[in-house]
C-alpha cells in the first residue's frame, strides 16, 4: 500500500498553520487536494468575488505544481459559493479559462452558507503523471 505524503505549496503556510490542515495528501498517483480559497498569502480573503475566484485558481494551481501536477490532471471538481445564483457567471468566467476545451473535469457545485469569511472553494481530485 502506498504511503501518502502532504504536499504543501510555496508562501502559503500561514493558512494552512492557522487552520491546521495539510493542502493535499498523495496516495500513489492520487492528490487530493483540499478546498482552495481565494486567500492572500497572510491567510485573509480577497475581497472583490471575482478575483476572490481566479486566486483561488491560482492557489490550486500552486498546490498542483508542488506535487508535480497541472490543471489537466485534475478528474473530479467540487466547488462551494455562498450564493451560487449570483455568482455562477463570475465563477464561469474563470473556469473558461482554466479548462478551455474538453475533455472537461466532472464538476460539482454545492450551495453553503458559511466559508470562514471567503465566498467561493473549489477541491479536487487529480491523478498525477507517473514519476
Amino acid at each position: 500500500m502506498a504511503k501518502s505524503e502532504a504536499i504543501f505549496p510555496a508562501r502559503r503556510q500561514a493558512l494552512y498553520e492557522m487552520h491546521r490542515y495539510s493542502a493535499a495528501i498523495r496516495s500513489g498517483d492520487l492528490l487530493f487536494i483540499s478546498g482552495q480559497v481565494g486567500a492572500r498569502e497572510d491567510g485573509s480573503p480577497e475581497p472583490e468575488f471575482g478575483k476572490q475566484v481566479e486566486l483561488a485558481f491560482k492557489n490550486l494551481q500552486a498546490v498542483l505544481q508542488g506535487a508535480g501536477g497541472t490543471l489537466d490532471d485534475i478528474i473530479d471538481v467540487t466547488t462551494f459559493h455562498t450564493d451560487p445564483e449570483q455568482q455562477f457567471e463570475a465563477v464561469f468566467a474563470v473556469k473558461d479559462k482554466m479548462f478551455p476545451q474538453a475533455p472537461y473535469p466532472n464538476w460539482t457545485a454545492v450551495g453553503v452558507n458559511w466559508l470562514a469569511g471567503f465566498d467561493f472553494e473549489i477541491k479536487v481530485i487529480a491523478r498525477l503523471p507517473s514519476a
